[in-house]
């Protein structure tokens, strides 16, 4: 390719590329610019071929962002985040908040904190929605596919800024009309186990099991705590809950005090890049005011 030295990058260039690196496919990047992807593909064509040289690696995986792509979307995300400052401050009301903010958590965390708390922002700021993602994976805030992550771990990540809500204990739990009435029981080897392993086997609370129990085989592997909960409710085994969500529970007993080895910490984390955008700042705001292990 031949550079072209009379090319000026427009904001609809480098939002599609910010589009593609963030996305990595093209009908991805098309679905977030709201066109299909050849367009997307012959914006691309026009970009490189006036800049001189390729932005994107092209692979059956999808499309792999040059250091210039990465570049040039970092001053697409300068550009978006000030661009969407400028849309707030022409609102009619200044106090009002409108926009959609989109959040990433767990269930269990979703269902025993977060949801309280939304309901009230939202009669906060009644022009606010959600869009809430679930999972044990982590929605990619980098890529925008989320403005907020509310989550469990002890080690978030550095490009992220946010705040240790604090500490989630977890301690071992039984049903409180189930055959299983104290920890001697599940020492003995009386207890089935209702367990995350396969879904999240880096938990500290499975580790604790492994560590403690390393012969047990698990009558139930599901994909969440908040499933584990309902199981042991269920009188179907024991399991280690935060005591957050279980403590409330009035169908569960527990058998054993706070179990340190298999605390966690609660994160609240955002973008630098979007952590000062009007709705977002709403929404962290709230909720690092209102959050609570306590």
């Amino acid at each position: 390719m031949n550079a072209s030295t009379q090319y000026k990058l427009s904001a609809a260039d480098l939002e599609t590329v910010l589009s593609l690196v963030r996305s990595g496919t093209l009908a991805d990047a098309g679905e977030r610019l709201g066109v299909d992807a050849s367009t997307v593909f012959r914006s691309l064509q026009r970009i490189e071929r006036g800049l001189g040289q390729a932005l994107f690696e092209r692979s059956r995986a999808g499309y792999q962002a040059s250091e210039l792509a990465l570049a040039l979307a970092e001053h697409g995300e300068h550009l978006e985040a000030a661009l969407e400052s400028a849309r707030s401050a022409a609102q009619l009301r200044p106090d009002e908040v409108s926009g959609t903010v989109r959040i990433t958590t767990t269930d269990t965390i979703l269902h025993g904190l977060l949801a309280p708390a939304l309901k009230e922002l939202r009669a906060l700021h009644p022009l606010l929605s959600f869009e809430l993602h679930t999972g044990n994976e982590l929605a990619s805030l980098t890529r925008r596919d989320a403005d907020i992550a509310v989550r469990a771990t002890k080690r978030p990540p550095q490009h992220l800024v946010g705040k240790r809500v604090g500490p989630i204990r977890v301690a071992l739990f039984a049903a409180k009309k189930g055959p299983i009435k104290r920890y001697q029981d599940v020492e003995a080897g009386k207890a089935a186990w209702v367990t995350p392993d396969d879904a999240l086997p880096e938990h500290p609370s499975v580790l604790w099991r492994k560590r403690h129990f390393p012969k047990v085989v698990p009558s139930y592997r599901v994909n969440s705590i908040l499933t584990v909960m309902e199981l042991v409710g269920l009188g179907l085994g024991v399991g280690i809950l935060p005591l957050f969500m279980a403590q409330s529970n009035p169908k569960l007993l527990p058998l054993t005090e706070a179990l340190d080895e298999g605390e966690t910490e609660l994160w609240l984390l955002a973008h630098p890049e979007s952590r000062h955008l009007r709705r977002v700042s709403a929404v962290y705001g709230h909720l690092s005011r209102v959050l609570s292990l306590e």
